[in-house]
């Protein structure tokens, strides 16, 4: 079993930047996926960006590219997601992930945290 617990939401200006930071416990991340995603009221949990076990290969939403960043540390069992140049429309809850490859999709993750909650103000 795997716990996650994510950490370092809050409240931002519209073009702040935040790190989110997600640790993992009972189980060595670093031979799995890992990945983020977000679900804003009344909307479906939404992918956010995804990574490798190793590192070396991420991808984005299409609408996210260039703002944020994905990053991990096994060593650390830690994943993190550096948001930059934050938007009103970034609001939601965000979620860590476990999968047991690397995927976009949210149906090939089987552990996922409790969320933070990001909120952009205008």
């Amino acid at each position: 079993q795997v716990q996650l617990v994510e950490s370092g939401g809050g409240l931002v200006q519209a073009g702040g930047s935040l790190r989110l930071s997600c640790t993992a416990s009972g189980r060595t991340i670093g031979d799995y996926g890992m990945g983020w995603f977000r679900q804003a009221p009344g909307k479906e949990r939404e992918f956010v960006a995804a990574i490798n076990w190793y590192g070396d290969r991420t991808s984005y939403a299409d609408s996210l590219k260039g703002r944020f960043t994905i990053s991990r540390d096994n060593a650390k069992n830690a994943l993190y997601l550096q948001m930059n140049s934050l938007k009103p429309e970034d609001t939601a809850v965000y979620y860590c992930a476990i999968a047991r490859s690397y995927s976009n999709w949210l149906k090939d993750y089987d552990y996922w945290g409790q969320g933070t909650q990001v909120t952009v103000s205008s």
